[in-house]
């Protein structure tokens, strides 16, 4: 009967130690040298800065579809990686004198790829990234390696490791849904389209995992880079900020950097990119980001000045937590919207 009792209590430690193996292994999957590949391409002059509408975003989008798809994430009901949208927005003039006319209107898309789920595939998490950047300002064109290059080409590496998991008979409970937002540049306008018009209901989407500039260091770190800022992990749910946290200890060992986890913060970070759109309508989010550094928004946003072992190690922090979201028992707990 002893025996049995012991069996009991150390249970759960041992197959949560079988998981967090298992998911080392895949883990693994998410490597420097492939996101560099991958950000040479994306964050290359033939994608002329990626601004929402025009031919370099069609290009990215495109790209990421295909490498969605040789990965082996399925779009969504097996049908298109495209959710297609359009955008409105004011041109802004400088002169005061001139009377404001040209919404400007164009045509964009997010593309979206699932890694479908078994038992509780209904239930979703999504990992996000914002592919779209400034584009062209007469011949200088703004490649956005950093902004956000690094999140986007993450979500491929993720979405591989994920998906060779699922091909090898270890796929996740819940379903693992990828989306490259447009727009966000333009006032965050691919995921508040999609935030009205959900691929998979809200009220079923656990939560998001958002990365928004992941490659760089900011002045505060340079004397110690291993760190990643964490914001709105703990503002609708503790569990959720404590998942991260047990995945970060098991696995990553990175310093999680919470100054900037405030609504009230001066800097606003926590209302400024594609997560805002999921918390402000219920769902739990996290958002994940290495701050702002000289280059930012500006042409020297380029790849050779991206932290390779840093993306690799803050990408796979982002894989460990959603890998034990998608097989956690239960539920995330949610604490009143702090909007």
């Amino acid at each position: 009967m002893l025996n049995a009792i012991v069996y009991m209590i150390l249970l759960p430690t041992t197959l949560l130690a079988q998981g967090d193996t298992i998911a080392d292994r895949y883990g693994r999957l998410i490597d420097s040298k492939e996101l560099r590949k991958h950000l040479e391409i994306f964050a290359g002059e033939k994608f002329e800065g990626r601004e929402t509408g025009k031919k370099g975003q069609k290009k990215a989008a495109k790209y990421l579809a295909a490498e969605f798809r040789a990965a082996g994430a399925k779009p969504p009901g097996d049908t298109s990686y495209f959710q297609l949208f359009e955008v409105s927005y004011k041109l802004k003039n400088k002169d005061t004198t001139i009377k404001q006319k040209t919404l400007i209107k164009l045509h964009t898309e997010n593309v979206i790829a699932v890694v479908e789920g078994s038992d509780l595939k209904n239930e979703v998490i999504v990992i996000s990234a914002h592919y779209d950047h400034l584009g062209k300002k007469l011949k200088i064109v703004y490649n956005g390696a950093d902004d956000d290059g690094s999140g986007s080409v993450s979500l491929l590496e993720i979405a591989q490791a994920f998906a060779q998991a699922k091909k090898e008979g270890h796929g996740p409970r819940r379903s693992i849904v990828f989306i490259g937002f447009s727009g966000e540049e333009k006032g965050l306008l691919g995921s508040k389209y999609y935030s009205k018009n959900p691929v998979y209901p809200l009220d079923q989407t656990v939560c998001n995992l958002n990365i928004d500039m992941i490659g760089r260091i900011d002045k505060l770190h340079s004397a110690d880079s291993n760190y990643v800022y964490i914001i709105g992990a703990d503002m609708m749910s503790t569990r959720l900020h404590n998942i991260n946290e047990e995945s970060n200890f098991s696995h990553t060992k990175l310093s999680l950097d919470y100054r900037f986890n405030d609504p009230e913060d001066k800097n606003k970070f926590y209302y400024r990119s594609d997560h805002y759109n999921f918390a402000k309508n219920g769902v739990p989010v996290i958002f994940y980001f290495n701050g702002v550094h000289e280059d930012y928004h500006k042409e020297s946003d380029e790849v050779e000045k991206i932290s390779f072992a840093m993306l690799e190690r803050r990408a796979r922090l982002v894989f460990f937590t959603a890998w034990r979201l998608a097989n956690m028992e239960g539920s995330l707990d949610k604490k009143e919207n702090t909007e």
